[in-house]
C-alpha cells in the first residue's frame, strides 16, 4: 500500500510575528502550493533524498556555489530524518507500541523556498501525517492540538531552526484558524486556543514573492533578545498585535473588508516601526510599496520574501500582477 499525504503553504493574515511571544494571530493554508510525502512498506527503512532539493551531484564548483548561496546547505532530507526521530520519541514517551514495520519515504514540494510560506513545516507536517497513517495512529494517540507542538519540536529542538507554532497550527488544521497563544493557555494545556474559521469570510487575496530568493534574504532581527530583556517597545507592539488580531477576527466575521484592510496595513507598519527598514530589507519594502501605491493593503505573511494583500476586482489584480512582474516578482491570486 502506498500512502500519500500533503500539507499546504501557509500565510499569516494578522498578528504575526507575535505568535512566538504569547500573542495572537490569524493564519490560513493556501492551495497554491503544497508539500507531499509518499511512504510505502519496505524491507529496510530508507529516506530518499530529493534530486533537486538535496543535491549531491553538481555540474562544477561554480554550480555548487550558486546552489549553496541560493538554497543554503540544507534540503528536505534532514526534515524527514528529524520527523521520524521525534515521532519515535513521542511514541516511546507515551507508551505507544508501534508495529515492527519498515518503510521508504520520499517527498516533493512546490512551495517557494526562503519566502516565509511555511515550506519546511509543510514537509514535516506531511511526514507526520504519513507516519501516523502508516502505523495506524489517529488523534486519540496524538491529539490534534498537540500535533503542531510535535512538528515544531522537529525543527526547533532537533534542527535548531527558529520558529513558532503558527505555521504548524494552520497546516495541521489546513484551513483558516484564529490562534490565541496566551501564557495562560500555553501553561494550562500545553498549547494555544485554536478556533477554526470559515474561509468564505476572507476577501480576495493576492500573494507576491521574490522569484529567486537568496538563503540570506530573510528578515534578521533582535526581536527575541529585546523581548527577553523586557524592551517596552517590543512588549507594547506584541500587545497591539494581539488587539489587531481580535479586531481583524471581528472585521472578517462582519465581512468589513475596508476595516480589515486598515488592520493589515497597521500590522505591517507596526512591524516596520519595531524592526526598522534595515532588518526588513529592500525587496520586502518594495513589494509592500508596489501594492500600496495601487491601492492594495499589504503585509508580510511570514518571515520575509513575500507579501500578502487584498485586491478589489479582477482589473485591480491585473494591474497589481503587471506591476509586480515588471519588477521581477511573482504574483498570484490566493486559492483557499
Amino acid at each position: 500500500m502506498i500512502i500519500r499525504t500533503h500539507a499546504h503553504a501557509r500565510i499569516a493574515l494578522i498578528g504575526n510575528p507575535s505568535d512566538g511571544y504569547y500573542g495572537k494571530t490569524i493564519a490560513c493554508t493556501i492551495r497554491n502550493f503544497k508539500a507531499q510525502v509518499t511512504l510505502w512498506e519496505s524491507p529496510t527503512l530508507e529516506l530518499v533524498p530529493h534530486p533537486r532539493n538535496d543535491p549531491t551531484r553538481f555540474e562544477n564548483l561554480d554550480n555548487l556555489k550558486t546552489i549553496a548561496e541560493r538554497d543554503g546547505y540544507y534540503g528536505g532530507l534532514r526534515l524527514l530524518f528529524a520527523t521520524c526521530k521525534k515521532f519515535k520519541d513521542y511514541c516511546d514517551e507515551k507508551g505507544i507500541a508501534l508495529p515492527d514495520r519498515n518503510f521508504t519515504m520520499t517527498y516533493e514540494t512546490d512551495i517557494p523556498r526562503q519566502v516565509g510560506l511555511g515550506g519546511s513545516s509543510a514537509i514535516v507536517t506531511a511526514a507526520l501525517k504519513a507516519l501516523m497513517q502508516f502505523y495506524g495512529l489517529d488523534e486519540s494517540h496524538i491529539p490534534k492540538p498537540i500535533q503542531p507542538n510535535l512538528i515544531l519540536s522537529v525543527e526547533r529542538d532537533e534542527l535548531d531552526i527558529a520558529a513558532g507554532l503558527q505555521d504548524r497550527v494552520a497546516q495541521v488544521y489546513d484551513t483558516l484558524v484564529y490562534m490565541d497563544f496566551s501564557r495562560e493557555h500555553m501553561e494550562r494545556w500545553g498549547h494555544g486556543l485554536y478556533e477554526v474559521m470559515d474561509t468564505s469570510l476572507l476577501p480576495p487575496l493576492f500573494l507576491a514573492y521574490v522569484s529567486m530568493p537568496s538563503f540570506s534574504g530573510r528578515i534578521h532581527s533582535n526581536l527575541r533578545a529585546r523581548y527577553e530583556m523586557g524592551d517596552p517597545v517590543v512588549l507594547r507592539a506584541i500587545e497591539e498585535w494581539r488587539q489587531l488580531t481580535d479586531e481583524a477576527k471581528e472585521a472578517l466575521e462582519q465581512r468589513d473588508y475596508q476595516r480589515f484592510a486598515k488592520l493589515m496595513n497597521r500590522n505591517f507598519d507596526l512591524r516596520r516601526e519595531v524592526l526598522g527598514d534595515a532588518a526588513l530589507g529592500r525587496e520586502n519594502l518594495e513589494m509592500i510599496e508596489i501594492g500600496r501605491k495601487l491601492g492594495a493593503p499589504t503585509k508580510l505573511p511570514g518571515s520575509g520574501g513575500a507579501i500578502i494583500g487584498i485586491y478589489w476586482d479582477d482589473e485591480h489584480f491585473r494591474k497589481l500582477k503587471e506591476a509586480y512582474n515588471e519588477r521581477g516578482y511573482a504574483c498570484v491570486k490566493v486559492e483557499v
